[in-house]
């Protein structure tokens, strides 16, 4: 090394995978596809005695026994997968009882084979110890208990000083979590060792290679020969488990008293987790059998970790979607996220301790505890909304980030900063308080450089005693777990916001769309006044029999259209009876014509917030039938027939007949808009009309929750429920329903089955239908006519023939005169619903 050039970075640049030797308790030998060796240790001969020998570019056959040889080529044939070790044991090189163990790697173009003597018998019972070894760590299910029964079982397997589970934490420095160790030796659990002690491409080997083993410090290395290739390269020795070791390291474990070492990688979804560090206080040769042992513990143990950290993360999920119930159920029941903080800061604070709490919403801020005031966190706000977008930011020391929160450093130095919006940007901020903290270290981490009489030297350190840092000015250190637990938060937080955001879009909307349709109302009101007072004025003509009764009928008629008005804005906030808005609305064009209106059924009384609605939506049906329909002229009527159906809904079933032949509005103004979307849109109801010739049906229906019914007498009703009609006494048992819209299909099955019909087949086409009647017969069907490009008369045919009686269902009024022909019991004229089902099974009689 330059010694001009001295740092901690040397040691990440020692090629430690290259070094030329391997320790001497074994030996190698590397060979070429055409198995002529290519490299070779220097201490062949004293591994097979000096009569066995080859030298560079002999072919191994020359050296090994025709079995042998075999059994080496099928094992470096098995070689396919990166890193792929294959293991021989009792190999019989020679003709002779002496027996060895190989292990087989490839190396850029070579093969690899390490070769060491065998213990006999050794690995049946290495292998034998490691079943209730298993047993014993699958009955731990926390991370602690099983790394220390880790430590003991491996301590024991191996017969060796000490063993250690080292992890490595998030800045890449270890600490002794578990140990199991002699009782005589100093205790190292809980100390932590820098970074540096392991440098980056030793990590690197430790993934690669599970287990590297160090038999004596004290013992000289073996080099191999030649150092390099012909074509100028080093053999690369990483999946070797012969490796020499790094001078450094050596000294480092001299320093230490220890005489060999054993270090077994736990490898936790692809990365290091941490380390078995094994220490024995003299040399240490483990066969090789007891070794492959030790790394399928490995294996095994890395499985139960796994497992162990996988269920503890499971936890955390679960946790986290507690959290998430909790307050979705508290927050979105109507507060405001910037008042919610009571509410919420105990439920979080069960899963993340903190000591105080921040939140910044729609730029309102209030914070609890030990937390910045507001003056304080305005000051940072501006740098916060500099990172990254959606993304958590935690740190035990925010001055260190945001050098003007060294303003409230005394209060709050951790932090857990959450966003949960864009723009503006949101914040919930999670706060600890600053700690006096001890950092125990496996001596001075520092000192790695040391003068000496030849220039400035890299060396590890030679005391290994606790030497404690206190570090001031930091909070506790936010956990994995924690800043998991917190990124689950933050999307729960982010889909309150988004929710109550979209909570104010919508009845902002709503409220916006409310006020331009009684503005759009007012001003179409306004325009047509006085046309509509003149047309009073020509109707009234025929009524009058002098000036005077001229004068009182008009006078008459324009107070009762002022009332109609007055029924739409007055402001008591009562129930006000459907009745008087009907007879309000209609006086103004019937006057002493009453029996032209036909009002049935119970009295509902309207909730104010419906009432409005509905009155809109009355007066334009009443005005246009003024207009166009049943009350534009003498003779015609008016029917509006009020049901109450199972849910207690309200239903006004509309009829008008005796005037003039109908015809659908060529255009659709603002009227129509008002009539048909009016109850749907605002009350959740529904709203259906339709422009038969004869005149205009329709059917408004609204949720029970605005609607108080009252029986005649007056008094309240709510409770009561309808009796059961006694023509549904005598139910066909099953119902055929022939209809080719899915949803008018699916609406009247829904209605046949709750007045009590046990079976409804649904079929759509003509063929459907008539397979369904080879199977079965049923009571009763009901016939959409137009079957798309089918009509159904060829079903009502078979129907005829099994004697089944059948309704047809049609928006066409002419059908009626052909019942008689296709032998149909009644027309079922569209839209149609409950109470028309109504009379198609009262009409059925079971005993015909």
């Amino acid at each position: 090394m330059n010694p001009q050039d001295v740092n901690l970075s040397n040691c990440d640049r020692e090629p430690i995978h290259q070094l030329g030797r391997i320790q001497g308790f074994g030996a190698l030998i590397a060979v070429n596809s055409d198995w002529f060796v290519a490299h070779r240790s220097t201490n062949l001969e004293a591994l097979f005695g000096p009569d066995r020998t080859v030298e560079i570019g002999d072919r191994l056959s020359l050296l090994l026994s025709p079995a042998a040889l075999q059994q080496l080529r099928s094992s470096a044939t098995a070689l396919t997968m990166p890193d792929q070790v294959e293991r021989l044991f009792g190999l019989a090189l020679f003709d002779s009882d002496a027996l060895f163990d190989c292990a087989l790697h490839s190396s850029g173009g070579n093969t690899v084979i390490e070769i060491e003597p065998h213990a006999a018998g050794d690995l049946n019972r290495q292998l034998s110890i490691l079943r209730p070894i298993m047993t014993r760590l699958e009955k731990h299910t926390e991370v602690q208990p099983l790394v220390d029964e880790a430590a003991r079982q491996l301590r024991l397997a191996l017969q060796i000083d000490r063993v250690m589970v080292y992890r490595f934490r998030e800045d890449l420095s270890g600490e002794v979590i578990a140990e199991a160790a002699r009782d005589d030796l100093e205790k190292f659990h809980g100390l932590r060792y820098p970074r540096s002690d392991i440098p980056d491409q030793a990590r690197a080997l430790y993934v690669r290679n599970r287990f590297r083993i160090i038999a004596d410090v004290e013992a000289e290395p073996v080099s191999v020969e030649p150092g390099v290739s012909l074509d100028g390269e080093p053999l690369d020795l990483s999946m070797s488990t012969l490796r020499a070791v790094s001078p450094i390291h050596i000294e480092y474990l001299k320093n230490m008293g220890v005489g060999a070492s054993l270090s077994i990688s736990i490898i936790i979804g692809g990365k290091l987790w941490g380390l078995f560090a094994c220490h024995h206080y003299g040399p240490k040769l483990l066969p090789y059998s007891q070794r492959t042992a030790a790394e399928l513990f490995s294996e095994f143990f890395s499985l139960t970790l796994d497992r162990t950290l996988a269920r503890q993360s499971a936890d955390r999920r679960e946790m986290g979607r507690e959290v998430h119930t909790r307050l979705m159920r508290d927050v979105v029941a109507g507060t405001p996220l910037s008042a919610s903080l009571p509410m919420i800061e105990p439920v979080i604070q069960q899963v993340i301790p903190h000591d105080g709490v921040s939140i910044f919403v729609e730029d309102i801020y209030d914070a609890r505890g030990s937390a910045p005031n507001e003056e304080e966190f305005r000051a940072i706000v501006a740098n916060l909304n500099g990172t990254a977008t959606s993304k958590l930011l935690a740190t035990e020391a925010i001055a260190e980030r945001l050098p003007r929160a060294a303003r409230f450093a005394d209060r709050a130095t951790g932090a857990l900063v959450i966003p949960v919006s864009r723009t503006p940007r949101d914040y919930l901020i999670l706060w600890r308080k600053p700690l006096t903290q001890t950092v125990t270290w496996a001596g001075n981490p520092e000192k790695a450089v040391e003068a000496g009489p030849n220039g400035d030297r890299l060396t590890p350190r030679k005391s290994f005693e606790a030497w404690r840092e206190t570090v001031e000015g930091r909070a506790e250190k936010w956990s994995r777990a924690e800043i998991e637990i917190a990124e689950s938060l933050r999307v729960t937080l982010l889909e309150i916001i988004l929710r109550l955001t979209d909570e104010a879009v919508t009845e902002r909307a709503r409220a916006q769309q409310q006020q331009e349709l009684l503005i759009a109302e007012l001003n179409h009101r306004v325009r047509n006044i006085l046309n509509l007072i003149r047309g009073l004025i020509n109707q009234s003509k025929g009524d009058a029999r002098d000036i005077e009764s001229f004068v009182e009928i008009v006078a008459g008629r324009v107070a009762s259209l002022a009332s109609a008005h007055d029924n739409i804005t007055k402001g008591n906030w009562s129930h006000a009876p459907f009745s008087e808005l009907i007879e309000t609305e209609a006086n103004a064009y019937l006057s002493a014509s009453r029996d032209r209106l036909d009002l049935r059924g119970p009295e509902a009384m309207i909730a104010p917030e419906a009432y409005t609605v509905m009155a809109l939506v009355i007066h334009e049906m009443i005005t246009n039938s003024a207009k166009y329909g049943s009350l534009s002229d003498q003779s015609g009527k008016l029917e509006v027939e009020v049901s109450r159906d199972a849910e207690d809904n309200f239903c006004a079933q509309w009829r008008e007949s005796g005037g003039p032949p109908v015809k659908p509005p060529s255009r659709r103004g603002f009227g129509s808009t008002i009539t048909e979307r009016s109850i749907p849109y605002e009350l959740d109801g529904t709203a259906e009309i339709n422009y038969r010739l004869e005149g205009v049906e329709a059917r408004f229906c609204i949720p029970a929750r605005y609607v108080e019914w009252r029986s005649r007498d007056g008094e309240k009703s709510a409770a009561a429920k309808p009796k059961k009609d006694a023509r549904l006494e005598n139910l066909p048992d099953s119902v055929l329903l022939v209809e080719d819209s899915m949803i008018i299909a699916l609406d009247a099955e829904d209605c046949l089955k709750e007045l009590g019909i046990g079976t409804v087949r649904i079929e759509s086409s003509v063929a459907a239908a008539l397979d369904a009647l080879t199977k079965s017969q049923p009571e009763l069907a009901i016939l959409d006519y137009n079957l798309g490009k089918e009509n159904s008369e060829p079903i009502a045919a078979r129907l005829r023939e099994m004697g089944v009686p059948f309704w047809l269902a049609t928006g066409y009024g002419e059908m009626q005169d052909r019942l008689e022909e296709l032998g149909a019991s009644g027309l079922l004229t569209k839209p149609y619903g409950k109470d028309e089902l109504v009379e198609v099974i009262g009409s059925y009689d079971k005993d015909d």
